[in-house]
């Protein structure tokens, strides 16, 4: 309708500029505005050059700016001054002057917002001057090559351009023309009354029109906001592709210089060297990070993964995903990858393979760090994304907070949540990022009671909405998101309110598919049309910009700080370490490790040192040692109570055969493992007088024990040393009268070893006798009472019978027995037979150490096979074998022992060392003590300082 009228308006100003009077004045459509004459009339030329003076005064001028709003009379028209002019196209004329300043306005408006996003986009550009090699020189010599002087002298001038315009004067001529026509009874006046009747008529009518304007110019407006959003988007990825253009060419070589380590970089490297300072999260810290929190299934991993622009993170519906803090260090590269602190590997985001893998390490990382028992992890897992067009920042993303503990959580998760929040919120210069789930009523959010106790004044707290397409969708008063956003339904406090749209909830969605639904989202949204939010406080890449500006503001501020912090805490350690340690390197728990790593294999090099002489006297008297029972007690004395020589022989070889076949062959690789340990152990535990430093004797006993845990003897040894072992045995040649002295000493060594224990046995069982009795004054127990009398009438029963065999018969133990009852001694027939074996095995081996002695002169006798004499000495052969058998036996194993075990026992002490190397909590755990911990916090606290150094050198570069 006011379409209509305009143009039924233009087409009578047209009409008017045709006619011709003899008095020159200016139409009353040079009074509009230029934007109002480009808007309602098109027709009407809109020159921007310098007009000719009017020949009018300033009354005939302004007299539109007073004409009446209600219907007036029209006044008679004369020659010369008019005071007022009444007619409906000058009243309409003034009601289009308003339209006029809304346009204005709200281009005002739109070009400072535009000029606003611009200057920060401009921030954001990064100094080119390094790379102007890429523009042609061509460019830069084009002012030699061009005269642009003469292009301006070839251009019209002022005057030349003024001629083109239309005569005002002419036009003013005409306007005497309405002279006659606005004369009273004139024809004119007639219509103009008409029209005057229907004024009032359409006034309600104007009133909705010009609220349908107002709501036309908003939406006009929101539409050029959306149009220098997506030229700065447009913009900004041509400047990521020639970022990354430049970036690669850096990488290949083509621009000849070495590209310095980024800020972020060098950033991130202090906050993961104060990460392995103090695992717990020393709150002294007070370096900025923006630290994510929210409640569980809130959107706090969906705002970080957009803000890195890749979906890293291990999704889950309602299950908690994130069970440790995980640092993520935002940097600008040429390729969009990520990686571990402690991994070389890179993941390309750009293929869903590798985005794959990148979520399934995160998530297996998460749950190694969870001890048994728990559910969430203060253990941080450090993470690099690096891409063009990336914001640089340090965020890390911690746990949701929940609000009551499920079933499969430990008892104490909820508790364990807040304390890790607690712990990274405590850091005066972190920025908290508070992410709030639109689409859940408001007063259930527990995150912002706890980041309003953090921070109460809100100086570093960021808030995000989430899903709010959600919540328009199910909200049923807009207002009550406005209230939300501008923090009227929370206690809490911010720097900026943010709201954002992070997909449709398909887990599945790119981070293109939803970047455009969030713009599509917020173009038609109430929320922007209604003015409740601004075009800065949507999307998340307005919330990127604005975290990463938050973020380098903090560091500005704070970091020189820091850096004065640990300078004054080096000056304190060095001073203590030279009052206690004056003498000493300041060696950390790495460097003290090296060292006892060389000093251990320094050790087991020591074992090929040893003599075969000592290997092999070790290894027989080990191997005797524990073999001898067997040998005196299942094959010996056995073989000793048969009747004659033959049968003493058989007895021998049957047994010697079962021995060998059975058990020798392991006992001996046994007594050599053992041989072998002992000798490892002693020089492992050996102190070398001054230069000993115990602080490595946890160290070396948990590398002996692992080691000797680790290493096996060659299965194949037994089935070697059974057939040398069988062989020796088999042979009772004895050569010469030397060998056989040795086997008689030998046998006199082991009989009288034997029957010193047996003695001692003896003297238990029937207690001291009458000496010691006087000299120490003690007496005997009845049971002891009752062994001696038991003895002593054993003792005249071999008397009686030099020739008695080992065992006594039954009616032998009655008429003993009966004997002592007519003493009045009762005794039970057990403890007759238990005596009887000890007092039978003395006089056995007396009997034997006899024979020795009569066998001393009987090799001349043994090498004519006893034959002609009484003199039998099958014994001294066995002990002959036995003892030939050992020092076979012992040879052999040395052998093994210098030529295969030794060595293998070194690579296995090797493998202990670098496995201990490998883990840290093991090298915590061997190598403690204030020496050590001092030396570890002095040499982080001085690598911490040296990096804060250069980051804020390269900072004041930066600038």
């Amino acid at each position: 309708m006011w379409r209509t009228r305009a143009a039924a308006a233009c087409v009578i100003c047209r009409s008017l500029a045709n006619s011709s009077y003899g008095i020159k004045r200016k139409s009353p459509l040079q009074n509009l505005h230029l934007v109002s004459r480009s808007i309602h009339h098109p027709y009407y030329p809109s020159a921007k050059f310098q007009r000719p003076p009017l020949r009018i005064s300033i009354q005939q001028l302004s007299s539109l700016n007073r004409l009446p709003l209600h219907k007036t009379k029209l006044l008679n028209v004369k020659h010369g001054y008019q005071s007022h002019r009444n007619f409906w196209l000058a009243r309409l004329a003034s009601r289009l002057l308003r339209v006029r300043y809304l346009i204005l306005g709200s281009a005002v408006g739109g070009g400072y917002t535009a000029k606003k996003t611009y200057e920060q986009w401009k921030d954001m550009m990064p100094d080119l001057e390094d790379y102007k090699w890429i523009v042609p020189d061509f460019i830069w010599e084009l002012d030699e090559l061009v005269d642009f002087e003469k292009l301006l002298k070839a251009l019209p001038d002022a005057d030349d351009l003024a001629k083109l315009m239309p005569d005002f004067d002419k036009i003013g001529e005409s306007l005497a023309s309405l002279k006659g026509f606005l004369s009273p009874g004139s024809p004119g006046e007639t219509a103009f009354r008409a029209t005057d009747q229907g004024y009032d008529s359409d006034k309600q009518f104007k009133k909705v029109s010009d609220k349908e304007k107002i709501d036309q110019l908003q939406e006009e407006l929101l539409r050029t906001q959306l149009k220098y959003q997506r030229m700065l988007e447009r913009l900004e990825k041509e400047n990521k592709e020639l970022r990354k253009l430049v970036l690669q060419r850096d990488d290949k070589g083509i621009h000849q210089r070495k590209l310095k380590k980024s800020l972020i970089d060098m950033y991130s490297e202090v906050l993961d060297i104060l990460s392995d300072y103090d695992a717990s999260y020393n709150t002294q810290d007070h370096l900025p990070r923006v630290v994510v929190v929210g409640d569980q299934s809130a959107g706090k991993t969906s705002v970080l993964e957009m803000i890195a622009q890749a979906r890293i993170f291990p999704r889950g519906s309602g299950e908690m995903m994130t069970r440790s803090p995980v640092k993520v260090t935002l940097s600008e590269g040429p390729h969009h990858v990520a990686l571990f602190k402690d991994s070389s590997r890179e993941f390309d985001l750009t293929k869903e393979e590798d985005l794959a893998a990148l979520r399934n390490e995160i998530e297996i990382r998460m749950r190694n760090s969870v001890k048994e028992g728990c559910t969430v992890s203060t253990e941080t897992i450090s993470l690099s994304v690096k891409g063009p067009g990336l914001q640089r920042m340090v965020l890390v993303d911690l746990p949701g907070v929940i609000s009551t503990v499920t079933s499969g959580m430990a008892p104490d998760t909820k508790e364990t949540i807040f304390s890790i929040s607690k712990a990274y919120m405590q850091n005066p210069n972190a920025i908290i990022l508070c992410i709030q789930d639109g689409s859940v009523d408001a007063e259930r959010s527990i995150v912002t009671d706890l980041v309003s106790q953090m921070d109460p004044q809100g100086k570093r707290t960021i808030f995000v909405l989430t899903k709010v397409d959600l919540a328009e969708k199910n909200v049923a008063s807009p207002n009550r998101i406005q209230q939300i956003i501008e923090g009227k339904l929370f206690p809490m406090k911010a720097l900026g309110y943010f709201a954002v749209v992070t997909g449709k909830g398909n887990s599945s969605e790119s981070i293109e598919s939803i970047k455009e639904y969030e713009e599509e989202f917020f173009q038609n949204s109430k929320l922007l049309k209604t003015s409740m939010l601004k075009a800065h406080q949507v999307t998340t890449k307005n919330l990127s910009l604005a975290v990463s500006d938050c973020f380098w503001k903090m560091v500005r501020e704070s970091v020189e700080q820091q850096a004065d912090a640990f300078k004054a805490t080096r000056f304190n350690l060095e001073t203590e370490w030279k009052n206690n340690y004056p003498r000493l390197r300041e060696l950390d728990r790495n460097e003290l490790f090296e060292k006892a790593k060389n000093e251990i294999l320094d050790e087991v090099i020591s074992l090929t040192q040893v003599t075969p002489k000592h290997w092999e006297e070790m290894l027989e008297k080990t191997l005797w040692e524990r073999v001898s029972t067997h040998v005196i007690e299942n094959i010996y004395l056995p073989a000793a109570q048969t009747a004659n020589s033959g049968t003493f022989n058989t007895t021998v070889d049957i047994k010697l055969k079962q021995w060998t076949d059975k058990q020798l062959p392991n006992k001996a690789v046994e007594v050599a493992w053992e041989t072998l340990q002992e000798e490892f152990s002693r020089f492992m535990t050996e102190k070398k007088g001054k230069e000993h430093d115990d602080i490595f004797d946890k160290l070396k006993q948990a590398v002996k024990e692992e080691t000797i845990k680790r290493h096996k003897w060659n299965e194949r040894a037994e089935d070697s040393l059974r057939v040398i072992q069988h062989n020796a045995l088999e042979d009772r040649s004895i050569s010469d009268k030397q060998q056989w002295d040795a086997a008689i000493h030998f046998m006199e060594e082991t009989l009288q070893s034997r029957l010193k224990d047996t003695e001692s046995v003896i003297e238990d069982m029937v207690g001291p006798d009458w000496k010691k009795r006087w000299l120490h004054w003690v007496g005997r127990t009845k049971e002891q009472n009752i062994r001696n009398e038991t003895k002593n009438e054993l003792e005249k029963l071999i008397k009686c019978n030099e020739d008695h065999p080992a065992y006594l018969a039954n009616d032998e133990v009655t008429t003993v027995r009966k004997n002592l009852e007519a003493r009045g001694v009762a005794v039970d027939p057990c403890l007759i037979k238990d005596t009887w074996h000890q007092i039978y095995r003395r006089y056995f081996l007396k009997s034997a150490l006899n024979h020795c002695n009569l066998c001393r002169r009987g090799f001349y006798y043994y090498q004519k096979h006893f034959v002609d004499s009484e003199l039998e000495c099958n014994d001294i052969v066995l002990f002959w074998r036995i003892q030939r058998m050992l020092a076979i036996t012992a040879n052999t194993l040395r052998q093994q022992l210098t030529n295969t075990e030794v060595r293998r026992l070194e690579k296995n002490v090797k493998e202990v060392l670098e496995d201990f190397a490998e883990d840290n909590e093991k090298k915590v755990m061997l190598l403690t003590g204030k020496r050590v911990q001092l030396a570890e916090d002095l040499k982080k606290v001085r690598e911490i300082q040296e990096k804060l150094e250069a980051f804020i050198e390269a900072l004041h570069q930066e600038k």
